[in-house]
């Protein structure tokens, strides 16, 4: 599962506009849409500690502060000043979590898994015996096995033998998760559609008066 890059995420968004369906102190319903089209739409409605993202892409709540749009921006001074458009926090945010996408947050990665494999090899000084061999087999028997889901590619990691010797016998306890897709763009929906909100009040804000 390859890591959905903010560029793809702004190329999805480049023609949403916002839509201010409610307002009521800490009580919004913020819809974001390409006009005349709900293909990747969202909205964010918020009430006093929580806040819900819905949309094409899933339904996540979260809970933290009595206003959610605050908890969201807490990173984006830090994230944009080192180098990144978005500021997303994905361990933080998913920890702030209540109820989640039937995708969950996070889910078994066959690339992180054959990195893993990769880094495992390394950390135990087998690195010089993948041109002995090691390497076709581990192919064969342990990385093609990757993309059949998290049950076959362990069990193929645990089931290994090189030279009459378990190659990973605790192999299962190395995390091959990462953040779903439809988190990742989850959250990079709500920084940046809170940024839009956000932009849009500095516009409407009479002259000298702060937003």
């Amino acid at each position: 599962m390859k890591r959905l890059p903010e560029e793809q995420f702004l190329r999805d968004v480049a023609e949403h506009a916002m839509t201010v369906i409610r307002e009521d102190g800490v009580s919004r319903h913020i819809r974001f849409a390409k006009p005349g089209t709900s293909c990747m739409h969202f909205d964010l409605i918020t009430w006093p500690g929580y806040l819900c993202y819905t949309g094409d892409m899933g339904t996540y709540v979260f809970q933290r502060l009595t206003d959610m749009f605050e908890f969201f921006r807490a990173d984006r001074e830090y994230k944009k000043r080192n180098g990144a458009k978005l500021a997303v926090n994905l361990s933080y945010w998913g920890e702030k979590l209540q109820a989640t996408d039937r995708d969950g947050y996070r889910k078994y990665s066959a690339e992180k898994f054959r990195a893993n494999v990769m880094d495992w090899v390394e950390q135990r000084g087998l690195t010089g015996k993948l041109g002995h061999g090691l390497r076709d087999e581990l192919q064969s028997e342990v990385l093609d096995q990757s993309d059949d889901g998290p049950d076959a590619a362990y069990r193929a990691a645990r089931d290994f033998v090189w030279n009459g010797k378990q190659v990973f016998p605790d192999f299962y306890e190395v995390d091959s998760e990462d953040y779903s897709h439809r988190f990742l763009w989850c959250c990079y929906a709500l920084a940046w559609g809170i940024e839009q909100y956000d932009a849009s009040k500095l516009q409407t804000a009479p002259e000298g008066v702060a937003a």
